[in-house]
């Protein structure tokens, strides 16, 4: 069960691309509670509770942050879940105190950039237009000597597609083993950037048998997720979109969304389904359906077993339904499950088994590198 928090609409920058439109909301710790008690109720017994902190940017609102987490390590059912917590911050604010207190409190730190200075200040940028890439590069740097398998996560956009390997490059030259490569799902996709996919990803392919024959893999998520589901026969039911069923997003004042995607400006309506203070039995139920797709071709597809063309938010923002895939999804799929055929198929003859990919673990590849880094 997923569950994400949008603490505040706050952010201290001003990027030229959000999911989440900027407003003054903070969530209240009443909410808060409110939310931690629908965790708990919703949540079946035994199953694993990811919580993600979310924003704006969630790093304005620490301790509303850790206020949160106690009231969900008090909680009386604490005990009976395993318990994940993650948050995700546009990297701007860091510090060694911020570190040590994230460690305490057991929670995964992921870091949002998208690329070298010219590419991240292309559209992550301070109020008053000033780039953000000094500040945010100084401080993944910072924050890879505490957590060295932290997370990055590189956002795309027509305008920076073709650089897309040169964010690989730039992000293993500053010591990050875990790249997660996303595209921007609310843009304008033509069909000339449909065409360049294959040579960007099947360049991105090569880099990633690099790191691997050098002994230095690298978790690159538009590569290792295709690795896992082609291993594996395609996608399981549980790893699919479960959104408004298995995955819920809270918004600073309580409505409850699908998917944090979607909240939108908390308009609390179109996505909406409910406030978490008028409890569950209130909730709306999505229309989303993981299961099947509105989009016939998706049907006859080969390759749909090993496709997200059930991601509801994605398949919103490209054809205004939750269960038709777009144009953009299709090609950036069919060209990610090639590239990790082709890679699957070459490392296999250079000796390389993929084992833990076949358990559904492809990050246990680069534990032991990333370990052996950071041994004393």
């Amino acid at each position: 069960m997923k569950y994400t928090l949008a603490l505040t609409q706050q952010c201290n920058l001003a990027c030229r691309y959000c999911y989440i439109t900027k407003a003054e909301a903070v969530m209240s710790r009443e909410t808060a509670a409110s939310i931690v008690a629908f965790i708990f109720q919703h949540t079946p017994p035994g199953e694993l509770i990811d919580i993600g902190f979310f924003g704006g940017e969630p790093l304005l609102e620490f301790e509303l942050l850790k206020s949160i987490v106690g009231m969900v390590t008090r909680h009386p059912l604490y005990k009976s879940h395993p318990v994940l917590f993650s948050v995700v911050t546009n990297g701007t604010i860091f510090s060694d105190e911020l570190a040590t207190e994230l460690q305490q409190l057991q929670i995964t730190l992921g870091i949002s950039c998208d690329g070298a200075p010219a590419v991240q200040d292309a559209s992550r940028v301070f109020a008053d237009g000033r780039g953000s890439s000094g500040v945010v590069e100084a401080n993944i740097r910072h924050a890879l000597r505490f957590f060295p398998f932290m997370p990055i996560n590189a956002v795309y956009r027509p305008e920076t597609l073709c650089f897309l390997p040169e964010t690989v490059d730039y992000l293993a030259g500053l010591g990050v083993r875990n790249i997660y490569l996303n595209p921007d799902i609310s843009a304008r996709w033509s069909e000339p950037d449909l065409l360049q996919l294959p040579r960007l990803y099947g360049a991105i392919g090569q880099k990633y048998m690099e790191f691997y024959r050098a002994g230095e893999p690298r978790h690159i998520s538009l590569i290792d997720s295709k690795i896992v589901v082609i291993l594996r026969n395609g996608y399981h039911v549980m790893e699919k979109c479960r959104m408004g069923k298995g995955e819920f997003a809270f918004a600073p004042s309580g409505n409850v969304y699908p998917c944090e995607r979607l909240i939108g400006g908390d308009d609390g309506s179109v996505h909406c389904l409910g406030n978490v203070t008028q409890g569950i039995a209130t909730l709306r139920r999505c229309n989303h359906d993981a299961q099947s797709t509105a989009n016939d071709a998706c049907q006859s597809c080969t390759l749909s077993a090993y496709c997200m063309n059930w991601c509801g938010c994605t398949n919103f923002f490209a054809t205004g339904d939750y269960n038709s895939p777009g144009p953009f999804l299709c090609g950036s799929e069919k060209a990610a499950i090639q590239t990790a055929y082709g890679i699957l198929e070459q490392l296999r003859l250079e000796g390389i088994t993929f084992s833990d990919h076949l358990a559904g673990t492809p990050l246990m590849s680069i534990l032991g590198e990333v370990g052996a880094l950071t041994a004393p």
